[in-house]
């Protein structure tokens, strides 16, 4: 064999090893990656599993107050409920405290107004010698 072909074959050698060397590395790479993939997926189907409880609870607790507050204004026939409440697309999660927050005020000023109405009304009825509405 001459030294170019000597060399040739050492040279090829070398490629091959580098090729092999870098096959591994990649295939390292690979498994680590899908390691990392399959962790976020975990923890990204843990968030979401959160979430749909999270707003499981605040739709409850949406139609309990809801429920609460039709019962307050049953007797008042001249006041139509409305429509029962809907999703609103475009609430921010991050928010969801903050609006669960605003809803108890406004229920207690609704009762609020409601029994001052009653009183009114049977106040009212009294004078006029009439039989006092239901509240």
């Amino acid at each position: 064999m001459t030294d170019d072909g000597a060399t040739a074959a050492m040279r090829y050698k070398e490629i091959i090893a580098l090729s092999r060397g870098s096959a591994e590395n990649l295939r390292e790479w690979e498994l680590a990656r899908a390691e990392a993939l399959e962790k976020e997926i975990e923890a990204a189907t843990a968030a979401i599993e959160v979430a749909v409880e999270r707003e499981t609870r605040a739709a409850e607790r949406a139609t309990r107050w809801w429920k609460m507050a039709l019962h307050n204004i049953q007797g008042l026939t001249w006041l139509p409920p409305g429509d029962d409440p809907r999703l609103v697309p475009t609430a921010r999660a991050a928010y969801l405290e903050r609006y669960l927050e605003e809803v108890k005020p406004s229920y207690q000023e609704l009762v609020q107004a409601v029994l001052a109405l009653g009183w009114r009304a049977k106040r009212a009825a009294a004078k006029r010698g009439e039989q006092p509405p239901p509240v």
